[in-house]
């Protein structure tokens, strides 16, 4: 199979987008976002997820758009959207479907359809392939083919991206995979490990991030437990991760769009064939309780008071509100009478009162007087607080907790008290 004259990349979010950058060095490529908004931002430099900087946009020979006409006539879609739960934590693959119909309508004969969004086993095919041929009248395997590779972006994180991981890849035929496997091993010096089909990646994909979400759910049984003890967690894992075989996973609120989302998936996968995921969704009930354990940890300390909450987005350093547990604690401290207040520097407030209800403040506050601080996301502004900054947000006698072990080194104003995982 020849290479792409033309790829098009469908979604401009946290893996489109420099995904998109990064083979529009070697490719023409046209990248679209439904979204005119964030188009007509990413044309003027700005990259609101701060995974691309202004130079690199500049620099890139990709075309941004919004305008679905633009993808007429592409060698090979690369689809990049959202695979959400919905309220009942069931997969919605809304998105997913609307953009397969989308590229459908657009599809030319011999084009080739990659899905990167993590999905269960079987959604490429089952799924995808059925939506394109019904929007397109072309026969999926002998008009147009499919493909599935893996995204395995981590916001915020500079080590592990597109140029440097490996890139898992899969066809419906060798040929497909063969050329996918050119393609891709074109933008990484991570290399292509090819799977043995578009299930097997599908799979191995989702089985990721459910591994992360066990191990991290452990952590978690493990601290709400030493809680009861008197002991906290941070002070085992120094000692326990002196053992070289020893898993250094941390304790916390697990949100976000991958390791909050994708055991649900297979979950789903796994009841339709007749399985019963156990450990898989036992993992996951202890992480999403986790914001209401946390709350109510603070609340046996500071009873009534205003307490400020600081970091939304669901991890360090990135403005990420997606499936923020955060939100579990905050409501879990208001339905316990306190009054809380959240600052997040990185966080889009109208996102935020979007998404949560919560109306971020603007600044720190300067006068202070609050009686639980509560660092819950430890974004390098606050790892850098010292005891002035504590001294001036906090009321006499009040509560510093620290969820994410950031402040363990950092003294404390005379009278306050400290309270960790």
């Amino acid at each position: 199979m020849a290479e792409p004259s033309r790829i098009s990349v469908i979604g401009l979010g946290y893996v489109g987008l420099p995904l998109a950058l990064a083979l529009a060095r070697h490719y023409p490529v046209t990248g679209y976002d439904r979204d005119a908004r964030r188009v007509a931002e990413l044309r003027s430099g700005v990259d609101r997820t701060r995974e691309v900087t202004a130079e690199t946009l500049e620099a890139t020979t990709a075309a941004l758009t919004d305008d679905a006409d633009a993808l007429d006539g592409a060698g090979v879609y690369i689809i990049t959207v959202p695979t959400p739960v919905d309220a009942s934590n069931e997969p919605d693959l809304g998105p997913l479907r609307d953009a397969a119909r989308l590229v459908g309508g657009r599809l030319s004969r011999g084009a080739v359809v990659v899905v990167e969004s993590t999905v269960y086993p079987g959604v490429t095919e089952e799924v995808c392939g059925p939506d394109i041929e019904a929007a397109s009248g072309l026969r999926c395997g002998e008009d147009f083919f499919l493909g599935y590779s893996p995204e395995r972006v981590n916001p915020g994180d500079r080590e592990h991206t597109h140029d440097r991981i490996t890139k898992v890849v899969a066809g419906q035929t060798p040929e497909v995979t063969g050329m996918l496997a050119a393609m891709y091993g074109k933008i990484t010096a991570g290399g292509v490990f090819v799977a043995r089909d578009i299930k097997t990646a599908e799979a191995a994909k989702v089985i990721e991030n459910a591994q992360r979400d066990i191990n991290i759910a452990f952590i978690n049984e493990v601290a709400r437990i030493f809680q009861r003890l008197d002991i906290s967690v941070y002070d085992v894992l120094d000692a326990a991760r002196t053992k070289w075989n020893f898993l250094d996973f941390r304790p916390g609120l697990v949100g976000g769009h991958c390791i909050g989302v994708d055991p649900y998936y297979l979950a789903h996968r796994a009841r339709q064939v007749g399985h019963e995921p156990e450990i898989i969704l036992a993992g996951r009930r202890i992480n999403d309780g986790m914001g209401a354990f946390i709350a109510g940890e603070i609340a046996r300390r500071v009873e009534r008071g205003r307490a400020l909450v600081l970091g939304l987005t669901f991890k360090e350093n990135v403005p990420d509100l997606r499936n923020s547990k955060v939100a579990d604690l905050v409501a879990g401290l208001t339905a316990r009478g306190l009054e809380v207040a959240v600052h997040d520097p990185l966080a889009d407030a109208g996102e935020a009162a979007a998404l949560y209800g919560i109306e971020l403040l603007g600044e720190l506050p300067t006068d202070g007087g609050y009686d639980a601080i509560v660092g819950a996301v430890a974004h390098d502004v606050y790892r850098a607080f010292t005891a002035a900054d504590f001294a001036r947000l906090a009321a006499p006698g009040a509560l510093v907790a620290d969820i994410k072990g950031m402040w363990r080194d950092t003294a404390l104003p005379e009278g306050l008290r400290r309270w960790q995982l």
